[in-house]
């Protein structure tokens, strides 16, 4: 593989999720040379894995332009994240919120890793910038996908690995009707439908119904956010000006 120009290459995390979805849309309006990398770490929703191959293949086909950046897939298997986990994410067990005041979905230590990881790929690929669906608008309060963590984040790979790699976090401010927007205003209708149909939230790994936002149980955490941000979008609120 030759080089990449490493000024204008990135790295994201694609978990075949409608944020990572949406960021690598972004990151492919942005970069010339964008890679994808996702987990398998016992999710029970593993069937967004199944989403991933299907989507990247979809937004190479529905938009030309954007297929000669799209670099190679990577997928990484982290089992031992799950089975250390005793979370709703990696158990069939109901989501509640714990003791600590966090909800049981919240998997200690993913995001770290997920990061650390794509960082070491990223070295080796000769990839600068690392791209993230983490979201401090709308989220169950996961402290690693506070801003704050990204940061420090940042700073102690960029010191231990002796890189220059940015952690760029494109949902950050933004709430579930405003990453529609993102995806309307970057790919159309088109690529709002793509991630409609071939993109998976639901932490219960439910895909035999089809709702106007998406597949999914529509009662689980996941849905009901997704579901309520479509609706916002389809009104017309106001959302925040992507930039």
């Amino acid at each position: 593989m030759p080089p990449n120009d490493v000024k204008n290459s990135a790295l994201v995390l694609f978990s075949g999720g409608q944020d990572s979805a949406t960021c690598l849309a972004w990151a492919l309006e942005r970069y010339q040379t964008v890679e994808t990398l996702g987990f398998d770490y016992g999710q029970r929703h593993r069937v967004e894995l199944d989403c991933r191959g299907r989507f990247r293949t979809a937004i190479a086909q529905a938009f030309p332009h954007w297929a000669p950046r799209l670099g190679d897939d990577h997928l990484i298997d982290l089992s031992v994240l799950g089975a250390i986990s005793d979370t709703a994410m990696t158990r069939a067990i109901e989501i509640e919120t714990a003791a600590h005041g966090l909800p049981n979905t919240f998997v200690p230590g993913r995001n770290l890793m997920f990061m650390t990881l794509a960082a070491a790929v990223a070295y080796r690929r000769g990839l600068r910038v690392l791209v993230g669906g983490m979201c401090e608008t709308d989220f169950s309060g996961y402290p690693d996908c506070r801003d704050d963590t990204m940061k420090a984040l940042q700073v102690a790979l960029n010191l231990g690995m002796d890189r220059r790699f940015v952690l760029d976090t494109p949902l950050m401010w933004l709430d579930k009707a405003d990453t529609w927007q993102l995806a309307h205003t970057l790919g159309g209708d088109a690529l709002v439908e793509l991630i409609r149909v071939d993109t998976h939230t639901c932490y219960l790994g439910e895909r035999t119904t089809l709702h106007a936002w998406g597949y999914g149980c529509g009662t689980c955490p996941a849905c009901q956010l997704r579901q309520r941000g479509h609706e916002a979008w389809l009104r017309g609120e106001p959302v925040s000006k992507p930039d």
